[in-house]
């Protein structure tokens, strides 16, 4: 029995059935790939097909041949020469983490038989680095530096898809469109710019198809998620600097309500404000804004940033005041929700959707929440459900819907986490940390934004030497056991410090 099939961009594919790699079938990735070139050949060809490609590669191949990529005969095209590449480097802004992606990545490519490679937000590669074999075999199909890899230009890679849908993606033998690449297998993961949210590039591992490993798409999507937290960490630097430079300002406004913005409308330090956005939109011609809520403001431009002066106003007649929302998502305790004081019981779901509900303010649809709930399984209709059940909890004006958002006054312990971070207010963020988000979540995108937090606040600890801070954070599930942190704590309290002896203890416990 065939598959039923529909015709997309003029190409015969099919809809149902589709090829998705499992561990016992990476056991065999000549078989597999065997598979998978047969699939390739069948839908390009228009034959009736026994299965389906994933529908992210179904997808990728769509916008490829719509850009007239030729899967027979296609190398890329080299866009920079090596007396380029060098500038071009220097002023890219994932230069800073590179450092960090290759003591993450360099040395298990090596081993592995892969090459990690790093993109700009074009698909261009400014850095390969890993095994010299692999290296030569990369270079006679254009795997090289200077050469784009972005979908139109040579099609479904992973560099390129993870560009063009901005998630973590692995493609395997013949899901590349073009059948040079047949023989190869990369994952690749998107890099954000903390401040804006734009792609900054991708970082990539890519290797022989004999070598593929199931692993290594979280390999790369967690070294991508430690390389985000590096540039937040660097950003909130640069932010606690010009809070310094600027704060003179924001004070001389003496009690009357107004903020300190980032050049791109950031707030970076409020005074007498009601609650803020966390970005001010910054109009190309400057002078006054509306806020949200109504709220004016002007805008005077300082030397970096802005002071926004706010007017105050009252709450508009008839006007009934937001529903409150508190999130409590870092304890080893089940999650607790309260709406207006009161508690609503929450299964771990339930949890997860309002988790990335309150991490993209915006809203969602229910393909991309779908996506980030459980990844290529995703299917918007549970979704649909699970946001009908939530709804009814918590109540139609806490969830909306066309996209799903929260329309709320949200009181989060990770967000508030997460903003001490954006913020630089190290002792803050430790402060508020109480263990790991949702730790039985094994949601993508939650398990990317727990990694995050842990692998900064933990950055932040270890930095400071600080001995209430180190405390704080070992008496968390994170830290409890964690050999560097232990020692680290033993090191800064005193030997006049009652702690210090717990501490001992507990290290030699940990002894091997």
């Amino acid at each position: 029995m065939h598959a039923r099939c529909r015709l997309v961009s003029g190409v015969t594919t099919v809809v149902d059935m589709a090829v998705r790699p499992t561990a016992e079938m990476l056991r065999d990735p000549i078989s597999y790939a065997r598979l998978l070139r047969r699939v390739h050949d069948e839908v390009l060809s228009g034959e009736p097909a026994s299965h389906a490609p994933r529908p992210v590669i179904s997808e990728s191949w769509d916008r490829s041949l719509a850009a007239r990529v030729d899967p027979d005969s296609k190398l890329p095209p080299q866009v920079y020469g090596r007396g380029e590449l060098d500038d071009v480097r220097a002023a890219h802004p994932l230069a800073p983490v590179l450092p960090l992606l290759r003591e993450t990545l360099v040395s298990i490519a090596d081993d592995a038989q892969h090459i990690m490679i790093v993109t700009d937000a074009g698909g261009h590669i400014l850095w390969r680095e890993g095994s010299t074999g692999v290296c030569v075999r990369a270079d006679r199909v254009g795997l090289a530096e200077g050469t784009r890899w972005a979908e139109e230009a040579i099609g479904t890679n992973a560099m390129g898809t993870a560009l063009a849908t901005g998630e973590p993606v692995q493609i395997y033998s013949a899901e590349h469109l073009v059948r040079t690449y047949h023989t190869w297998t990369c994952a690749a993961a998107p890099l954000r710019d903390p401040e804006t949210g734009a792609l900054l590039g991708a970082i990539d591992v890519s290797g022989p198809l004999r070598t593929v490993h199931p692993a290594m798409l979280a390999l790369v999507t967690a070294s991508a998620g430690l390389a985000e937290g590096q540039l937040r960490a660097q950003l909130a630097v640069r932010d606690e600097r010009l809070r310094r430079t600027n704060m003179r300002y924001l004070e001389s406004l003496r009690g009357e309500p107004g903020a300190l913005l980032s050049a791109t409308g950031r707030v970076l330090a409020t005074e007498s404000c009601e609650q803020l956005p966390a970005t001010v939109e910054i109009p190309a011609s400057g002078g006054m804004v509306v806020l949200p809520d109504g709220r004016l403001g002007e805008l005077e431009p300082l030397r970096e940033g802005f002071l926004l002066r706010l007017r105050r106003s009252a709450t508009p007649r008839g006007a009934a005041p937001a529903r409150r929302l508190n999130l409590t998502f870092l304890s080893g305790s089940d999650p607790v929700a309260t709406v207006d004081g009161r508690e609503i019981p929450l299964t771990l779901r339930h949890a997860e959707i309002l988790t990335l509900l309150a991490l993209h303010p915006g809203g969602l649809t229910a393909d991309r929440l779908a996506f980030q709930l459980y990844g290529d399984a995703g299917n918007p209709v549970t979704v649909r459900a699970e946001i009908h059940r939530l709804r009814t909890q918590l109540g139609s004006d806490v969830v909306r819907t066309r996209p799903y958002r929260l329309a709320a006054d949200i009181d989060a312990d990770f967000l508030r986490v997460r903003d001490a971070l954006h913020r630089g207010a190290a002792q803050q963020a430790v402060g508020f940390f109480d263990g790991p988000l949702l730790p039985d979540s094994e949601s993508p995108a939650v398990r990317e934004e727990r990694e995050s937090l842990v692998a900064l606040v933990r950055r932040i600890v270890l930095d400071s030497a600080d001995p209430d801070a180190l405390w704080s954070f070992w008496d968390t599930s994170c830290g409890v056991d964690d050999p560097e942190v232990v020692a680290a704590l033993c090191d800064a309290l005193s030997a006049a410090d009652p702690r210090r002896y717990v501490a001992l203890t507990h290290q030699a416990r940990l002894a091997p």
